[in-house]
């Protein structure tokens, strides 16, 4: 069998060449979400640095290559909604995240930040806080996780959340690339720790407000996946990764309103409850693909058929803080989204649930019109 000669970069080229002066013009990397859940980019040269974003032009791309538009109608068009600083050619460069729209003056079927962000806008009395949990598994050139050894299994959970020393933790440098590449290009990444299986890890991102997490955490993704590109190592954000005994991976999201920040705030953390309960099958349509296979009630999940909820309960749907809990005020975390789910979805369907749909903006009717399969929603509630 014919074998592939590997790619070697020459690092002392390639920084040669990126050291190079400009000349007063601008990289622009402009960045969306595809048919699949993953990000495509393509770079422009502008004129000078954007004092906002409206003076970023629009631009356009081949949906028929990307599962976003058919053949006879290709065009699909890109609207600049946020830019950070370019952390991989520096200087005055920028990355640009761009919102997909179809030529007709709609948004593109795989556009769901546009309804999301008109709720958050609608509701923005409201103050929503959000802080999302990224878990990820690091994967070799043939799609094993890295580290374990070649078509067998390391040695049982235990020593590698939070983990340090050779064969507890894989691929530091790539994590550490990440950070900083986040810190550099201003996303709100607020920490990362190794996970509970070997070669899975996590990053938090927020608290943001509003649109602003999802656009962050998008972006972030985006870093991720060219850092380690730079590696040779791929970046799957499947929520069941290795079928057995191994944890899945998760998106837990953290969601706190003004109300429930404020003194008296457990009453409308409990007022939140009752609302996810009645809608917990249309949020699973939502939460991710494959999302069944890691919520099976067991490793530190709950059951996808049920709601629960409870105070410090890591296996409860939705877990309230101890210490919010005692100080009457706070936040809680929705445990069930997984790994792969859209930020936009996440944020616009909690949003929706609490403060009711927007006229003409339903975020999520494309899916949820969708047959969604019968789900017993009934509570069982923890109790310190």
């Amino acid at each position: 069998m014919a074998t592939v000669s590997p790619y070697i970069s020459n690092t002392a080229n390639l920084q040669k060449y990126l050291s190079l002066p400009q000349k007063g013009k601008i990289i622009a990397e402009y960045v969306w979400i595809d048919s699949t859940g993953g990000t495509r980019s393509k770079s422009r040269t502008l004129p000078k640095y954007p004092d906002s974003v409206k003076e970023l032009p629009e631009w356009n791309f081949d949906g028929s290559s990307t599962g976003q538009a058919p053949g006879d109608n290709s065009d699909v068009y890109l609207r600049p909604c946020a830019f950070y600083p370019d952390p991989f050619r520096l200087g005055d460069n920028i990355l640009v995240l761009c919102e997909t729209w179809m030529s007709d003056g709609t948004p593109n079927a795989f556009n769901f930040r546009h309804d999301a962000a008109v709720l958050m806008e609608k509701n923005a009395s409201h103050e929503f806080w959000f802080g999302l949990e990224q878990e990820y598994t690091l994967l070799d050139v043939d799609g094993w996780p890295y580290g374990w050894p070649r078509g067998g299994f390391p040695a049982p959970q235990g020593p590698y959340y939070c983990g340090n020393g050779a064969g507890k933790v894989f691929c530091r440098d790539i994590v550490e690339a990440h950070y900083k590449a986040c810190l550099y290009a201003e996303i709100a990444i607020s920490g990362t720790n190794a996970e509970v299986m070997p070669a899975q890890w996590e990053y938090q991102v927020g608290p943001c407000t509003g649109i602003d997490l999802a656009d962050q955490l998008w972006m972030s993704r985006f870093l991720l996946h060219r850092v380690a590109e730079e590696f040779g190592v791929k970046i799957t954000f499947a929520p069941k990764p290795i079928p057995g005994d191994w944890n899945g991976a998760g998106l837990h999201s953290n969601v706190s309103t003004k109300a429930m920040r404020e003194d008296g705030g457990m009453k409308h953390i409990e007022e939140a409850m009752t609302k996810l309960e009645a809608r917990h099958k249309e949020h699973m349509k939502v939460y991710g693909e494959g999302n069944e296979a890691r919520m099976t009630g067991a490793h530190e999940t709950a059951s996808y058929d049920k709601f629960t909820w409870g105070i410090a309960n890591r296996g409860a749907s939705v877990r309230v803080n101890r210490a919010c809990a005692e100080e009457g005020k706070g936040y809680f975390e929705d445990r069930r989204p997984a790994s792969n789910a859209d930020p936009y979805q996440i944020t616009g369907m909690i949003v929706e649930t609490l403060c009711g749909k927007v006229e003409g903006h339903d975020v999520f009717a494309k899916i949820a019109n969708t047959e969604v399969n019968e789900l017993d929603t009934k509570v069982t509630t923890s109790l310190p």
